[in-house]
């Protein structure tokens, strides 16, 4: 038997599903997709991540390094329903590639390693899920794997993600045996044939039914305590039935009260088909979305993910292609055809649509329209960039955009010759416009362009396809990390005047500040000055000049994060006094309330996992307590010990070949962000200002 998607015949919001791949690097998330595109007769031949073939890995660069760098879009059908899928990166560096791709994503698929389990970035993109609400199903791959246990994965699911695993299915075999599965919703087995995508259904194996249906039983309690219709039939009958069964995961997983688990191996193409109906049948359609939520004229208004309300999208990734510039967008409501106009709303300029496509990863296939829950692709946009609201012109809304991630990581860049520095400023301006996580500045010291990214890898992505793409040769500087200033301790009652007289009208502004420090990286800006001694608006203008001295702090020139300003006190002249005044009151009183604050250099810290054979840990502890690094914890796994530790992301430039060299190639490491932390005291003494 092979399963083949059906052609679309409607593209109502309830036949749509909008999901992404999420996973730790290496998982398998690529390959889950091209075996999805395959299945459901989206392409005729299967790629593979290793080979170069794959059709979401389309970079050259991924193909090189055989990781997914770019989240990409593709399309397919499956049961009369349309599905839109984002393939999204693993590596922790292209986590905003995955924030972006959230914001817009309506459910998701979480792959997990059958035998790794939970990993340091599966856990961190599951959390990215959580603060976006989406709802979420998990696929347990690589059971043909030496070592893969299905029920040891589940529990690390349950241990790190503090969620309740609804597993489904129980696998027929293990390891090099694994062929198939039982589907405990309707008790019926599913093979695959060896070296084929095909598969044959049938009764349970004799051998398992027994543990099939203890399986089913222990579903049935668990669905029960969660769903209180399930509960109320299981108390009846002490069971339930399929269709009950069904409707209860689908509404529990909706809710986020559990996570539907299945089971696969999707280099061997089995499992496939049963994900992509569990998709269907448990995560959400655009019409089971609540209605999105967006300001207009200073109130709240929402938009019904319905074709004849009026049209809202939001633009999550842009791309320039040989065939002009690409603005992804998420169809929340309305309709929007070709050659359709729209009204940027954070620019308030209207544009044209001159196409709209329907994306292939880099294919694209032209559509006359695109309607409330479509994900497409447009050409004709100038102006729009990721975060950008697009709306009906008669009917403006600005919707939440995606958070952009703060770069911890530069490097100084110039052009290999003189002659193409207008080449270079030009490939960065791209950069910095596909790419909300890169950052472009000059240094106002050295006069040298600064790129700064989420990471190492990150800042070597970019610069690589400045030479591939633009033809520009880069000499690239060592990477530095982004430093941060925060209070240790403040000040109260610090006095500023502010006033300049230079004939005719002046300048006069009085404030008094205290400044305390935050426990979060954060700033917070208060007034309770009473009796209008301050106007409100020379309030707000204060806070604006605050917000402008944090750009350089007294120790080093660096950021300042982590504190609170008060306003306490103040004084306005009847004719001098302005919102430009108490501006400048503000960041001139703030500057001098950090010199005489006592102040604290962060630094940046990763969470770091090494994977290393055990006559190893010696040597790589040893290193780890070198570069400064905190371990806080140690495991065997399968003659192999996994080391957590805390280190400055400073120190990790260059460990990769270090760790390779220590550990004869064998050791591995991923790394997280872990937060800030203070820099001691021997160290800030060492580092030049920014």
């Amino acid at each position: 038997m092979r399963a083949n998607g059906r052609p679309l015949t409607t593209t109502s919001p309830t036949a749509v599903r909008n999901l992404g791949i999420l996973a730790h690097v290496d998982a398998g998330k690529t390959t889950i997709t091209e075996r999805i595109l395959f299945a459901t007769g989206a392409i005729h031949k299967r790629g593979e991540v290793h080979h170069g073939t794959t059709v979401t890995d389309y970079d050259p660069q991924e193909r090189d390094r055989g990781i997914t760098i770019f989240a990409a879009a593709v399309s397919c059908t499956w049961g009369g329903h349309h599905v839109n899928l984002i393939d999204t990166p693993g590596h922790v560096d292209f986590s905003d590639e995955v924030e972006r791709s959230l914001r817009v994503l309506d459910g998701a698929v979480a792959v997990f390693d059958a035998v790794a389990g939970v990993e340091p970035q599966s856990e961190t993109v599951w959390r990215q899920a959580d603060r976006h609400g989406v709802p979420r199903i998990a696929f347990v791959n690589k059971l043909d794997r030496a070592g893969a246990d299905l029920d040891t994965a589940v529990a690390s699911i349950r241990r790190r993600l503090g969620v309740v695993p609804l597993v489904v299915q129980l696998p027929i075999g293990q390891e090099d045996a694994f062929t198939g599965v039982v589907d405990l919703v309707t008790m019926r087995s599913l093979r695959w044939t060896a070296g084929s995508a095909d598969f044959e259904s049938g009764p349970v194996p004799e051998p398992l039914r027994e543990e099939a249906g203890r399986r089913r039983g222990l579903l049935e309690e668990t669905v029960a305590e969660l769903h209180a219709g399930a509960l109320e039939e299981f108390c009846a009958d002490s069971a339930l039935s399929d269709g009950t069964l069904t409707r209860a995961l689908r509404e529990l997983t909706l809710r986020g009260d559990g996570v539907v688990v299945l089971c696969g191996s999707a280099y061997r193409n089995r499992g496939i088909e049963p994900l992509l109906d569990a998709v269907v049948a448990y995560l959400p359609a655009p019409a089971d979305m609540p209605p999105v939520r967006g300001m207009a004229d200073g109130s709240e208004q929402e938009r019904a993910p319905d074709p004849a309300e009026p049209f809202a999208a939001l633009a999550f990734k842009v791309t320039a292609t040989p065939t002009g510039r690409l603005t992804y967008l998420r169809v929340y409501a309305g309709t929007l055809g070709k050659g359709g106009t729209v009204l940027d709303a954070a620019t308030g300029r209207t544009e044209r649509v001159g196409r709209i496509l329907r994306v292939q990863a880099d294919r694209h296939e032209d559509r006359e329209e695109a309607v409330a829950g479509d994900i497409v692709a447009v050409i004709g946009l100038k102006s729009a960039r990721a975060g950008t609201t697009l709306c009906a012109p008669g009917a403006p809304v600005v919707l939440e955009p995606p958070t952009v991630a703060e770069p911890v990581v530069s490097v100084a860049v110039e052009a290999g010759q003189n002659a193409d520095t207008g080449r270079l400023a030009s490939a960065l301006a791209r950069l910095a416009e596909e790419d909300p996580s890169l950052v472009v500045r000059s240094d106002p010291e050295t006069g040298q362009t600064v790129l700064s990214g989420l990471g190492e890898l990150h800042l070597e992505v970019a610069v690589e396809k400045i030479r591939r793409g633009h033809g520009v040769e880069v000499v690239v500087g060592r990477p530095q990390v982004s430093y941060r200033e925060t209070v240790a301790r403040g000040v109260t009652g610090l006095v500023h005047r502010h006033v300049k007289q230079d004939g005719g009208a002046g300048q006069f502004a009085h404030v008094v500040l205290d400044v305390e420090p935050l426990e979060e990286p954060a700033f917070e800006f208060r007034s309770t000055v009473v009796g209008g001694r301050v106007p409100q608006e020379y309030a707000r203008a204060v806070e604006a000049g605050c917000r402008d001295a944090l750009a350089a702090g007294p120790l080093g020139g660096y950021p300042v994060t982590g504190l609170r300003v008060t306003l306490t006190d103040g004084a306005t002249h009847s004719k001098d006094s302005s919102e430009m005044a108490f501006r400048a009151a503000g960041r001139f009183g703030l500057r001098e309330a950090l010199r005489l604050s006592t102040m604290e250099l962060l630094e940046p810290i990763a969470e770091v996992t090494v994977n290393v054979p055990e006559d190893a840990v010696g040597s790589v502890l040893g290193d780890l307590a070198a570069r400064r690094g905190r371990v806080s914890g140690q495991a065997a796994e399968a003659g192999t010990a996994v080391i957590t530790a805390a280190v400055p992301l400073a120190e990790l430039f260059g460990y990769a070949s270090r760790l390779r060299g220590r550990t004869q190639g064998r050791g591995v490491f991923t790394t997280r962000p872990a937060g800030l932390a203070p820099v001691p005291a021997s160290v800030a003494g060492a580092l030049p200002g920014r």
